[in-house]
């Protein structure tokens, strides 16, 4: 499913009410529901329109698709972003799981991680997910040494520690086995060349880690495009 915008407003504001559509229908039918959300500047708007859906956010468990293994008060962190931007006004009341402890080196609070979602309303309501211009998604960077793992769909590791030479710090990411483990996935991104990006990755372009999640039939993807 592809849906290409004329402005970043108008495609954040459709990705937000596919989300909460997505969420309605798991809270019509369960206790409790569940959403992974991307960092980076891309899912802003997005966050933002999110955040007054109508929806028993109280509900509602948000977790990042990955963060960067810095505190939760640092800057360059996804878990502070959500915090400020998504978990407000209506929100605010969803319970979010971190990825950063400052009491665990980053490999093990990965396999604490990997326990630990295994515990969350499964499948995923919805996945949010970003693209980079390496056509990454979540921290699966084509450089990370176990890419190939993070993009085994039959692979019983939902979470894993990452390092890339595109981020100065390490990093934690779901797996393609865990997000594609969601009712449906939104994957939102802007720009000429992320475009490019992704009209190759469509095509089957193996450099490109998105390739495979595009090709992949377990979850559909909902693509969201903007200049």
């Amino acid at each position: 499913m592809e849906h290409f915008f004329d402005n970043r407003e108008d495609a954040s504001t459709a990705a937000a009410e596919r989300i909460a559509g997505a969420l309605s229908h798991r809270l019509a039918t369960q206790k409790a529901a569940s959403l992974v959300v991307s960092g980076g500047t891309s899912p802003v708007q997005c966050f933002e329109a999110l955040a007054h859906a109508d929806i028993d956010w109280s509900r509602v468990g948000v977790l990042p698709s990955d963060d960067r293994w810095v505190p939760s008060e640092h800057e360059d962190s996804n878990e502070k972003l959500v915090r400020s931007n998504l978990l407000v006004n209506g929100a605010s009341s969803a319970e979010l799981l971190p990825f950063y402890s400052n009491e665990l080196s980053v490999d093990e609070r990965a396999t604490a991680l990997d326990r630990e979602i295994r515990f969350v309303p499964f499948p995923f309501a919805c996945a949010l997910l970003g693209m980079g211009t390496d056509g990454h998604f979540a921290s699966l960077f084509p450089d990370a040494e176990n890419l190939d793992e993070g993009l085994d769909l039959e692979s019983n590791t939902l979470c894993l520690p990452v390092r890339t030479e595109a981020s100065p710090y390490p990093r934690i990411s779901l797996t393609l086995a865990a997000l594609s483990r969601s009712d449906e996935i939104v994957l939102l991104i802007f720009g000429a060349d992320k475009r490019k990006v992704y009209e190759k990755a469509r095509g089957g372009n193996a450099r490109y880690p998105v390739t495979r999640l595009l090709r992949q039939k377990r979850a559909p993807v909902g693509v969201y495009w903007a200049p």
